[in-house]
């Protein structure tokens, strides 16, 4: 009996078709994971208005359980990200501008005022930190708002 020999091929067509279903897949688990925490927290403020209605006084955050602090970013991955909106855009923009544009390129709502106003926090503190060392530059807006460039 003779073995059976594996074609070989020149390119990783199969390998790379398979990568990219596999990523489109991954892509679907994580809007579907996204949705159902979505469907829990709509779930807990429904249960803490109903409470509330029924005169429960307590402090609901103290009753919960202790949470891991979420991770948004790795390391110099806000800068990176900060610093390619600069590069693309055509003027000066100001830190909720790059933090929804952020948003928007990580697949998150940038209705999400929760969300956004903690982004907005985080890209204002990074930008100052570029700023002392001399790789992007502000300034003020007619309405006072800074406004961030690159040097």
């Amino acid at each position: 009996m003779t073995a059976i020999r594996r074609a070989r091929t020149e390119t990783f067509e199969v390998t790379i078709s398979g990568l990219l279903e596999k990523r489109v897949q991954l892509f679907h688990e994580a809007e579907r994971i996204r949705d159902r925490l979505a469907e829990i927290k709509n779930d807990v403020g429904a249960i803490d208005r109903v409470l509330g209605t029924l005169g429960y006084e307590g402090d609901l955050d103290a009753a919960m359980p202790r949470q891991k602090r979420q991770v948004l970013f790795g390391r110099g991955e806000l800068t990176r990200a900060i610093l390619g909106e600069l590069r693309t855009a055509t003027g000066a923009l100001g830190s909720r501008d790059i933090a929804r544009a952020i948003l928007v390129v990580n697949e998150q709502d940038p209705l999400d005022r929760k969300l956004l106003t903690e982004h907005t926090r985080r890209v204002s503190k990074a930008l100052r930190n570029l700023k002392g060392e001399g790789i992007v530059k502000s300034a003020r807006d007619t309405r006072q708002n800074v406004i961030w460039r690159r040097s």
